[in-house]
């Protein structure tokens, strides 16, 4: 009786254990996404289990080029690095299919996974489903916006770029933290982890099978014996 309900005990903390780690350590799908900044590159992925709808949206706007000339708006040293809503952050004009894909809102996608740093959570405003084109890196842990903003995916690669970013001299504005500088997102890029995973496996396949053929016709020279044509 004792030691079945201890292992029942056991079994519970086990799959409680399981659901807090997948929770808040969800798997990040195979594509990456830089953004080249005027202080050096942020990378990041996504979590399409966790925010499947605001995941495609920020890929498409990726896609279209619509956060090139873009700009980190606000920078909030532990707390968050906030990129700017593209319509109104670029530099550069919006054609007619970037903006109708930024002007869209999607709903808000609340999960429970954490906000701690180097997570990606949308901006919004009252509205829940309000969310377009703004998101936030966070630089520190905000467990008060858990649950109240769409999570949707995490820093891969930067982290000495956000620091940089800390570093900058700021001004307050209301509620906002912001730099003094313009910290521009000159452009954008993206990439499949798996596909440059099977391009580095055929490499090296490839290699291995010219060394492999190097190999076998030093050995079929060594055992084919030497013909002299003169006899």
């Amino acid at each position: 009786m004792w030691r079945s309900r201890r292992l029942s005990i056991l079994v519970t903390c086990l799959l409680l254990a399981f659901v807090q780690v997948s929770s808040e350590d969800p798997e990040l799908g195979s594509v990456r996404v830089v953004f080249q900044t005027n202080y050096g590159d942020i990378e990041f992925g996504f979590f399409p289990s966790v925010a499947p709808k605001t995941v495609d949206h920020i890929f498409k706007l990726v896609r279209l080029g619509c956060y090139n000339t873009n700009h980190f708006f606000r920078v909030d040293k532990g707390f968050v690095a906030q990129v700017a809503d593209v319509l109104g952050g670029r530099t550069a004009p919006l054609n007619e299919e970037q903006r109708e894909e930024a002007a869209k809102t999607i709903i808000g996608e609340f999960s429970s996974v954490k906000h701690v740093r180097g997570i990606l959570s949308m901006g919004r405003y009252a509205d829940p489903n309000s969310a377009q084109s703004s998101f936030s890196i966070l630089l520190g842990d905000a467990p008060h916006l858990d649950g109240q903003y769409a999570i949707f995916g995490r820093v891969t690669k930067g982290d000495d770029t956000l620091r940089k970013l800390e570093q900058l001299p700021t001004r307050r504005e209301g509620i906002f933290v912001m730099p003094t500088e313009r910290i521009t997102i000159l452009s954008t890029y993206f990439y499949d982890t798996k596909v440059e995973s099977c391009e580095a496996e055929r490499s090296i396949l490839k290699r291995r099978l010219i060394a492999s053929a190097i190999e076998i016709e030093k050995q079929v020279k060594s055992t084919i014996p030497f013909l002299d044509l003169n006899h």
